[in-house]
Parts: structure tokens; C-alpha cells; sequence
């Protein structure tokens, strides 16, 4: 990376300020303290992360350097002993055995499955591509209802076992995450607005192929469920979100109901939440869904290419919409496949969303001929 450059970092929940609102609304007195605790946690937190980064930046992409032939991963777990003084004491490091606590080995196998995505798959020598270490950090504050990417490493509560589970439970959730690091890194994308939801969209893009990977499922197989399990009993829900059916993962007295759309004419207008990046990811997420379903097979095989060189491709712009997002991703196809049935597809699923892209090649609509002598530059892969 070029040494003037600057990547700056955020502070990323995985559970929506939205929901913890709802808590310290409808919860009991000991739910609505510990929902006001998270909040203030979460906000002093992001405070410090801007105090410390500056002011947003787009980052330049990393110039490649050599091939890596060898997996270098470099996993760290550390136990906070529920205090908020991290890092903690270090309980697992690389191909070391269980330790028999479920969130230290839970937070070890999600890390690994992370970069085992993206580097055997992709090519992808961790989150930036350049071999950074994996540091988990479990067991993190008291009840502490939330997990966080800051840049530099994943948090976890344990949960307050009443509404939630503890946060190392789903390993989407730390796909996720860790998938906000790849796309600052490799973005930009301003966490805010509709740039903001396609930044979400990706982590949950990722976070769900990192668990039917791990799994070993396909599309039509998978669940598509962001958070599975990390819901308790006593909630009325199966999820954090629905990537499949945006709105239906949970409809709870004291959650709420879950507000994510589905379509474009849904499309929630919001000063909150970062001008509603929780919410109306649920539009992105439902055409990846439906891309992913019709091509068929693993969806890291064709969707989740496609959605990665998107992301990589010059052209995106920090404030992107999710029309001029869509657009790349049909040039993806494209330039991956051909003008066949990939490209089509593609085309069709943003369309089930209201996103429509005109039956033209998507580099020749509305798109200026310096872009489009820019668009025939193949992107550079890192390895």
C-alpha cells in the first residue's frame, strides 16, 4: 500500500443499534440497563475509533505483492474475564488444541473459516490481504450483548443468556465481521447510506458463505440466516436477519419487528442507524440470494466471485448506490463468464429487488468514455 495512504477503520456491531433501542424501550429493567450499557459501550467505542483514524478516506487498493504459496494463518484467542480491559489473556493460539470453552474454540474454528474462504478460494492472504494476524477476544464485558470488528480485531460478549446467546455462537456473525475489514481494505464503501447498507450486505454476503462453506452446503441448501442460534428460547425469532425473506427473522415483544425490505418501494428513509444500514441492506442481500440460488451449486463458486470483483473493481465509488453497485456486478458476470446465462441472472436478481439495469452492457449506460477505457483494465488480483 502506498505509505501516504490511510485505510480508515470503523467500530462494526453485529447487532443493530435498532434492536438495543427496542430492548431499553420494551425489556425488563435488567434488559433495558444492560441494553443502555451495550449502547454506551458500543458509542464510546466508535467515538474512539474516529478520535483515533480521522476523517473517512477512500483507500487505495494494495498493489500486489509476491505469491504466497503457503497458508499463512495466525489465529490468537484471548479471554477478557469479563472485564472490558483488552486485550485479555491469551488462551489459543495457532494449532493448538480445544480448550474445552466454547467461545474461545467457537471464536478459533470462525476465524480459521474466515480466512480459509478467502484464502483458498480467493487467493486472499487474510483480511488485508497481506497476512494479518487473526486476533479473537472472548468473554468481553458483563452481559455485554454484542460482537464488534474495530479494525484490528473481534470481540465478543458472552451474551445475557435471557435474549441472547453468547456471540461466538454463529459463524456467520464472525464472517461477517471479519468482512468488513476485507472491505475497507478494498471498499470503500462510507458506512452510511446506501453505500453504508452495500458495505453490510457484503459482511452478510460473506458471513453466510463462510457458514455454507463450512458446512459444506449450496445455495438452495443453505439457510441463509444471519445469526442462527444466537437468539435464545424466550425470543420470538430464528435469526438476526433473513437474507432469503428480509423482515421475517424475528417479531418479538421486546425486540421488535424485524424492518428490514425487500424491494426497492420499501426502501426506509432514516436518520438513524447511519441513515439505515441494517435495515435497507435487506434489498442487497435478498438479490444476492437469488443470484446465488439460480446459478446454482456453492455459492462461493460464481455469486460470491462475482460480488468480490465488484467490490475490488476501480470504478466503485465511496458514496456508491445500489444501482451503480448492481451495474458492476453485472459487468463481473461478464467479464467472468461472457454475456451468457451468469450475466442474466445477475441482471435478474437486482430486478426482483427494483433495481433495474437496462439490457445494455452496463459499462456503456450512463457511464463516460474515460470510464469505460478504464473499465477494459483488468482488475489486479493480490495474492
Amino acid at each position: 500500500m502506498c505509505c501516504n495512504t490511510r485505510i480508515w477503520h470503523s467500530h462494526h456491531c453485529i447487532l443493530p443499534p435498532y434492536v438495543s433501542r427496542q430492548i431499553a424501550q420494551n425489556g425488563s429493567p435488567q434488559q433495558r440497563a444492560r441494553a443502555l450499557r451495550t449502547l454506551s459501550i458500543d458509542n464510546t467505542l466508535r467515538a474512539l475509533r474516529l478520535s483515533t483514524s480521522g476523517a473517512p478516506q477512500a483507500a487505495k487498493r494494495l498493489i500486489p505483492g509476491p505469491m504466497v504459496v503457503e497458508s499463512q494463518k495466525q489465529r490468537t484467542i484471548y479471554d477478557v474475564k469479563n472485564t472490558e480491559a483488552l486485550p485479555g489473556t491469551v488462551v489459543r493460539t495457532e494449532g493448538s488444541d480445544d480448550t474445552g470453552d466454547p467461545a474461545v474454540d467457537e471464536a478459533y474454528v470462525g476465524l480459521g473459516a474466515t480466512y480459509d474462504l478467502y484464502w483458498d478460494v480467493y487467493g486472499r492472504n487474510s483480511i488485508d490481504g497481506n497476512g494479518m494476524p487473526l486476533n479473537g477476544h472472548v468473554h468481553y464485558g458483563s452481559g455485554y450483548d454484542n460482537a464488534f470488528w474495530d479494525g484490528e480485531r473481534m470481540v465478543f460478549g458472552d451474551g445475557d443468556g435471557e435474549l441472547f446467546n453468547r456471540f461466538t455462537i454463529s459463524v456467520d456473525v464472525i464472517g461477517h465481521e471479519l468482512t468488513h475489514g476485507v472491505t475497507e481494505h478494498e471498499g470503500p464503501l462510507a458506512y452510511f447510506l446506501q453505500a453504508g447498507a452495500l458495505n453490510e450486505s457484503l459482511s452478510d454476503c460473506f458471513g453466510s458463505i463462510v457458514k455454507q462453506r463450512l458446512l459444506n452446503q449450496t445455495a438452495e441448501q443453505a439457510d441463509w440466516l444471519i445469526g442462527a442460534g444466537l437468539l435464545t428460547d424466550k425470543v420470538q425469532g430464528k435469526a438476526l436477519r433473513s437474507m432469503k425473506d428480509p423482515g421475517t427473522a424475528f417479531d418479538d415483544p421486546v425486540l421488535g419487528k424485524d424492518p428490514q425490505p425487500a424491494h426497492m418501494k420499501d426502501f426506509v428513509k432514516t436518520t438513524e442507524d447511519n441513515g439505515g444500514v441494517h435495515i435497507n441492506s435487506g434489498i442487497p442481500n435478498k438479490a444476492f440470494c437469488v443470484a446465488a440460488t439460480n446459478l446454482k451449486g456453492y455459492t462461493w463458486e460464481k455469486a460470491g466471485l462475482i460480488w468480490l470483483e465488484a467490490l475490488r473493481d476501480p470504478r466503485l465509488k465511496y458514496n456508491a448506490s445500489f444501482l451503480s453497485f448492481a451495474r458492476l456486478t453485472v459487468l463481473a458476470a461478464d467479464k467472468l463468464y461472457g454475456s451468457g446465462d451468469e450475466e442474466q441472472i445477475v441482471r435478474d436478481a437486482w430486478g426482483q429487488v427494483g433495481i433495474k439495469i437496462a439490457k445494455e452492457r452496463a459499462g456503456e449506460v450512463a457511464w463516460t468514455p474515460q470510464v469505460q477505457k478504464q473499465a477494459a483494465q483488468p482488475v489486479q488480483r493480490k495474492h
